[in-house]
């Protein structure tokens, strides 16, 4: 069966590169889905969950946005952070949230400040969907 690679780089260095039988990456089109011998295109990414699969077992990896380059044998994703489900520190993970949606419902809250906390939101629920989706599938 034909591979393709993947490879998952943010601007602290590579994250992932690995042979992967297909991926799934959020866009801001909707999920768009990469099979060996894809045609070649470049499309921006939204805050999500990317999976993909080696051997038949799915894995996934919480992505901010960035930029996806498709050729028929690789997929380059270039994030602003990316991490993997597995390493998702959950607790952690959490408490990020509450301090996002504390700073979202003030209501005396600067425009920046609330942005910042809409986009620590987006990042941290794509991390907890992320290392839900890789406990869920062990």
């Amino acid at each position: 069966m034909k591979k393709l690679m993947l490879e998952v780089i943010t601007p602290t260095g590579m994250l992932l590169r690995k042979e992967v039988d297909y991926v799934v990456v959020p866009t801001f089109d909707g999920m768009a889905g990469i099979l060996p011998g894809h045609i070649r295109f470049m499309t921006k990414l939204t805050t999500g969950v990317l999976r993909y699969q080696v051997n038949g077992k799915e894995d996934y990896l919480a992505v901010s946005e960035g930029f996806m380059e498709v050729t028929p044998i690789k997929v380059i994703v270039l994030a602003e952070a990316a991490e993997l489900g597995e390493d998702v520190d959950v607790e952690e993970a959490l408490a990020e949230k509450r301090e996002a949606e504390l700073v979202l419902h003030r209501t005396l809250a600067s425009k920046s400040s609330h942005l910042q906390a809409e986009i620590a939101l987006s990042q941290v629920v794509a991390k907890l969907e992320a290392a839900k989706k890789y406990g869920g599938s062990s």
